[in-house]
């Protein structure tokens, strides 16, 4: 995964589209950026606490910082310290997105004198402006951190990312995510239809261009 993913939105469109107040303090520094995402980095989460769901804020990484590298993708499930997660429905989450990137798996030569480089392709859900990705949580050292749950891509990420893709939960499943059973979770774990989303791309931020 290419770890990049945005919310364009306001935390007022959080609780109107998933309900709930706040689990914690609203961020009011000026360090806090939840429109672009980025591993380690704070950003929204919709959990629950007390069979209340509400809004709260966790780093992109759910280990804390206690591995060789940010753990912001959790894929298989089976294993023990993701399965002790998955089971418990207080640490599972959802993360709310407006779009999710990957690179395109070629350089490309924009004619500029420089070194190819890679474009991303960002991709979003047509008929949900804002999207919920499924996530685990846990408190660690470091703070709360959150980890997006993978899965096998369809067919409009594929060829773009083969390996996986961000699981994308479809709205009448959201409770299912956040309160039903181990099986029920495990369920939810596939692609989301790639007739319901779109793709853009690709882009060369470093360079200022879309090709």
């Amino acid at each position: 995964m290419c770890n990049r993913a945005r919310f364009a939105g306001e935390p007022e469109t959080l609780h109107e589209r998933f309900g709930g107040g706040w689990l914690t303090d609203r961020p009011r520094d000026n360090t806090f950026n939840p429109q672009e995402l980025r591993p380690n980095k704070r950003a929204y989460v919709i959990r629950e606490e007390a069979g209340e769901r509400g809004v709260d804020v966790m780093n992109w990484d759910v280990l804390g910082g206690q591995a060789k590298w940010f753990m912001t993708n959790v894929r298989n499930l089976a294993l023990p310290q993701w399965a002790r997660l998955a089971e418990r429905p207080e640490n599972r989450c959802l993360v709310p997105l407006t779009e999710f990137a990957e690179f395109t798996p070629e350089r490309h030569d924009l004619g500029d004198g420089k070194k190819p480089l890679k474009g991303e392709m960002w991709f979003s859900v047509m008929d949900q402006p804002v999207f919920a990705v499924a996530g685990f949580w846990q408190r660690t050292a470091a703070g709360d951190g959150f980890a997006m749950v993978t899965c096998d891509a369809n067919e409009l990420v594929e060829p773009i990312h083969p390996k996986a893709m961000i699981t994308i939960v479809h709205e009448g499943d959201w409770t299912t995510w956040l309160r039903g059973g181990l099986d029920e979770v495990r369920a939810l774990q596939r692609p989301y239809p790639a007739a319901a989303m779109t793709m853009r791309g690709p882009v060369f931020p470093t360079r200022g261009r879309d090709a």
